[in-house]
């Protein structure tokens, strides 16, 4: 009874059933078919295996599966990670600059220079200090290069130096009225001169600042390198404007009586360096 029942549920299962697809007018054959339960459920099966292949290379090998929540490509990924790493960079070369302008600010308006230490933001980068031993052979270099650059009198300027190894232009030739004075907070000193006399730049260098305030006037600072300013106050008229290259012995402004500080036509001359105030008169003759 049972093989009976087992060739019976076979029998149905490959039994074959002729489909037949016929014209609506004249109920003429199109197309006929002999297929079987089995048939259909092996061609059912083969199709959704397909489906399902193909649907999977799809989305492994092409860009669609970035619209799929929970994906994400990896060439994104990486331009997150260089788009975060650009910010942190554009944030800490921010804050150089706001405190080199701070610290510009600062010289202008003879306040002490505030140096601050600013630290990388990549956590992940550890910073080590590299050591170096000396040799003859660099020092005989280090000679010959210091000879040949001490007669380049405008542009050499070597952190190494001092002051005395360069020679300075006289911004203006005039009278000092009042000397360097730190004590009470004079940082430069005051020099008398003609009436619409030029002022000139003491060492070549770019112009950082060049602008009116209320207290100094028109004013216009040099950075000369290595941290060397010059500053040159109270004028009435400013010939160059920021970020401007300039010469030694090159016109950069015209004596003047600006500003609520000034009593009378006047130049109020400044060096610094390394964030100290120099005094001028020990480097030139007015």
């Amino acid at each position: 009874m049972a093989n009976k029942e087992k060739s019976s549920f076979w029998g149905k299962w490959r039994s074959k059933h002729r489909f037949v697809i016929l014209n609506g007018e004249t109920f003429k054959e199109k197309y006929s078919f002999n297929l079987s339960r089995l048939n259909i459920f092996v061609l059912l099966g083969f199709t959704l295996t397909i489906l399902i292949g193909g649907t999977t290379l799809l989305i492994a090998f092409s860009p669609i599966r970035e619209y799929i929540p929970g994906y994400t490509s990896t060439s994104i990924r990486r331009q997150v990670v260089e788009l975060n790493n650009l910010s942190d960079s554009l944030s800490l070369e921010l804050e150089y600059q706001n405190q080199y302008l701070e610290n510009i600010k600062n010289i202008i308006n003879g306040k002490p220079f505030e140096e601050k230490e600013l630290l990388d933001n990549d956590r992940t980068s550890t910073k080590t200090k590299a050591k170096f031993e000396k040799v003859p052979e660099d020092s005989t270099l280090r000679s010959q290069v210091e000879a040949e650059e001490k007669f380049n009198l405008f542009d050499s300027y070597d952190s190494k130096n001092s002051l005395g190894d360069f020679l300075f232009y006289s911004p203006i030739k005039g009278i000092v009225t009042e000397g360097f004075n730190p004590k009470e907070n004079h940082f430069g000193i005051d020099i008398v001169a003609k009436e619409n006399s030029i002022i000139k730049a003491t060492l070549a260098g770019t112009v950082a600042f060049s602008t009116w305030t209320s207290e100094t006037g028109n004013v216009i600072a040099i950075l000369h390198g290595n941290n060397l300013f010059s500053v040159y106050k109270h004028n009435s008229i400013l010939l160059k404007k920021e970020g401007a290259t300039v010469k030694a012995g090159e016109a950069i402004a015209i004596i003047g009586n600006s500003g609520k500080w000034s009593s009378g036509p006047h130049l109020h001359f400044e060096l610094w360096q390394n964030g100290t105030a120099i005094n001028p008169e020990q480097y030139i003759l007015f």
